[in-house]
């Protein structure tokens, strides 16, 4: 979907109201048709990704953005999935590398857990895709703090829960 006439076409076609802006229950389904099944909340999250306007829908400009996003993921874990059709640990940490995201251990690790649904070391597209995307979205909630982009913040009780709340999938 690379071509933005095809973009636009795509998103006509999901903006079942003709409103100019995709609900996460749109794209949701939209995705769906695209063999990407994820919750409610990680679409809802992919809107707050990219939702510039902050009126929770997803604009075609927004979705744009997206749409960028998620190609760079699909084809890291692409790269990387070696006709298995998942990735293992090492291999998301090159992924993430590959898209620009740096964690450490403790973080990489604890972040991989969590988005291993099965619990078995096999990371599949839509759990890459939506690991990243807590990452991505953590990262812009991180930089929206680190106002002197020293890599480090100080947050009150209030911002971390309001830090928390935002990054919730």
């Amino acid at each position: 979907m690379e071509n933005k006439m095809i973009l636009r076409e795509w998103f006509e076609r999901v903006d079942s109201e003709k409103t100019g802006n995709i609900t996460a229950t749109q794209l949701k389904s939209a995705l769906a048709v695209g063999n990407l099944e994820f919750p409610l909340s990680v679409v809802q999250q992919m809107i707050r990704m990219y939702d510039s306007d902050r009126n929770g829908t997803m604009s075609f400009d927004e979705f744009v953005g997206l749409n960028k996003f998620l190609l760079k993921v699909q084809q890291a874990f692409s790269d990387l999935q070696r006709g298995r059709g998942y990735l293992v640990p090492d291999d998301v940490y090159e992924g993430l590398v590959k898209i620009g995201f740096s964690l450490d251990s403790p973080s990489f690790y604890t972040v991989c857990e969590s988005f291993d649904q099965k619990k078995n070391g096999r990371i599949r597209l839509d759990d890459f895709i939506s690991l990243c995307i807590f990452v991505q979205s953590a990262r812009n909630l991180f930089n929206s703090f680190d106002t002197t982009k020293q890599g480090r913040v100080t947050l009150d009780f209030n911002q971390f829960v309001y830090c928390t709340a935002n990054c919730r999938i």
